[in-house]
């Protein structure tokens, strides 16, 4: 078993949740998260796409005040699907498809390998569960 974990932007997680569904694939978690590439942000560039609210969330004012307008954290999606080694591929190529525009932001997406899965209901394992 393989969890395909995807960092996409907040407007994109109906379209990736459609695609994802029309491939065969309806069962994913999303998370709201935030964080920041490695890239200096030009937030003048996505002002008109990202609410102000929406392009940071920090815990608190003092939290704010250390963290420079290079630095802000941008609101972002966390989907994490759980998927049969040979179907990951076809997830990846899924969540590329939606959401590759070819700018920065586009996101990123982690592979690791599963070892075990246990359905709580049925205590099914392996593959079953999923």
């Amino acid at each position: 078993m393989k969890e395909v974990m995807a960092v996409i932007r907040m407007d994109m997680v109906g379209k990736t949740k459609e695609a994802l569904a029309k491939a065969g694939f309806p069962s994913i978690t999303c998370k709201k998260v935030v964080g920041r590439g490695k890239k200096k942000v030009g937030f003048s560039l996505i002002k008109n796409y990202v609410s102000e609210e929406n392009i940071y969330e920090l815990e608190s004012k003092s939290d704010i005040e250390q963290i420079s307008e290079a630095h802000r954290l941008i609101s972002k999606r966390l989907i994490i699907i759980l998927v049969k080694d040979e179907d990951a591929e076809k997830v990846i190529n899924t969540i590329i498809e939606v959401n590759k525009t070819g700018n920065p932001g586009d996101g990123k997406i982690f592979v690791t390998k599963v070892t075990d899965a246990i359905r709580i209901r049925t205590e099914k394992t392996g593959d079953a569960a999923i």
